[in-house]
């Protein structure tokens, strides 16, 4: 056991591109509030109704009713799928007022899944569409009992889960729906005050039996002050890690990508810090998968999308590419010339097409900042919790974390 040094504060650097994309995303959701009751609805249509055996078409719909979701098939029913979860950035660099205004959790290691209980079954989604699991809960309207199926037969609700294979139960990390109320809108601080009252009454959390296949896990939520953070990190929790969750308390839930979410990892906290391949094997060079736009340029899946370069016509047509495919490439020794925080140049080397499951590019906060940043200066926990420490914590407390070895 060996105590942090703390007397030495993170250094906050000037404004950086990632709490700018937090600034402006704050301001974006005051101002265009979703119309939450009506996608959540048709999130609802959608996960009972599209099939993952079906073929892939060649369209794509951007703006989808619920009648249009429901036709949707393979590659468009996984793409689709993809945006509807929140997906956390990379934290590359320590948010402004990480102690007021974050939470912290140690994210649970496993499959990230939608989970809908309406019309008296559940199902779980992953994120690139295919089912999951399709079973009877003690969520609202979840299976065919008096009991479960009380109220509204119209009712639904939706959680955002990641099942956990080893203990075989649905670990929730936010509320996204209950009973038909939806929680788009809702502060996170809200949300997960939600989750922790309104799940254990409905008996999900209860041990698995005939008419509750998949017992559900609460996952214990800090305010990200030097304890909070401290024990997201150390202390002993049911389910293997896989790294530090961080949410704004001020964030709506928003399908896509979001900086007022944040993933953080090290070799302490999960298993895999730097990307692998298929062999669970970290290789030599740092590889991103990147989407081939019809101009043939390469971008990644943000909002709007990075550009990393692009691909000749002749290569293309050769190598018989076409646009919307997800193509793996190698950081070569020219690597990553970033200018003000946003990338400037990548040394690419094609590698081939990624895997048909995979539903979207990585993200350029995963990619170029974390995972580069991971293998040249990474981001470590002594930065983190000196973020959240005056001077005067500093002095008088200590946190004690076991490290390996």
């Amino acid at each position: 056991m060996a105590p942090h040094d703390l007397r030495r504060p993170f250094k906050r650097p000037l404004i950086s591109d990632q709490e700018r994309r937090r600034q402006h995303s704050l301001l974006r959701q005051a101002q265009n509030r979703l119309d939450a009751q009506r996608h959540a609805r048709f999130l609802v249509s959608t996960a009972f109704s599209l099939s993952s055996s079906q073929t892939l078409e060649s369209h794509e719909k951007e703006e989808l009713d619920v009648l249009e979701a429901s036709k949707l098939k393979g590659a468009e029913a996984r793409k689709w799928f993809a945006k509807q979860l929140m997906h956390p950035e990379w934290m590359i660099d320590i948010p402004q007022n990480l102690t007021n205004d974050w939470f912290v959790f140690a994210r649970p290691s496993g499959k990230r899944c939608f989970v809908v209980s309406s019309n008296g079954t559940t199902i779980s989604r992953l994120r690139n569409g295919s089912i999951l699991h399709r079973f009877p809960s003690k969520l609202p309207n979840g299976a065919r009992t008096k009991e479960v199926s009380s109220g509204s037969s119209n009712s639904y609700s939706i959680l955002d889960c990641i099942f956990h294979e080893q203990d075989q139960t649905y670990y929730v990390i936010d509320m996204v729906c209950w009973r038909g109320y939806s929680l788009y809108d809702c502060t996170s601080e809200f949300r997960f005050f939600w989750v922790n009252s309104k799940l254990v009454e409905t008996g999900a959390c209860d041990p698995p039996s005939y008419y509750h296949k998949y017992r559900f896990g609460l996952v214990p939520v800090y305010s990200c002050d030097q304890s909070g953070l401290c024990s997201a990190y150390s202390v002993p929790v049911s389910y293997v890690k896989d790294g530090l969750l961080f949410y704004n308390k001020h964030a709506h839930y928003q399908a896509g990508i979001t900086p007022l979410a944040l993933v953080w990892k090290d070799e302490n906290c999960s298993q895999y810090v730097m990307d692998t391949d298929n062999k669970g094997q970290v290789p030599n060079q740092q590889q991103v998968v990147l989407e081939l736009q019809e101009d043939g340029k390469l971008a990644t899946c943000d909002d709007p999308p990075m550009e990393f370069g692009c691909l000749d016509g002749s290569f293309i047509q050769q190598s018989d590419l076409h646009s919307g495919y997800l193509l793996r490439f190698a950081i070569g020794e020219g690597g990553l010339v970033l200018v003000d925080g946003k990338l400037g140049k990548a040394d690419l080397k094609y590698l081939g097409k990624a895997n048909r499951a995979r539903a979207s590019a990585d993200s350029f906060s995963k990619v170029v900042m974390f995972q580069y940043s991971v293998r040249h200066s990474p981001l470590i926990i002594d930065d983190l919790l000196g973020s959240v420490s005056s001077p005067a914590d500093q002095e008088s407390e200590t946190c004690d974390v076991e490290m390996d070895g």
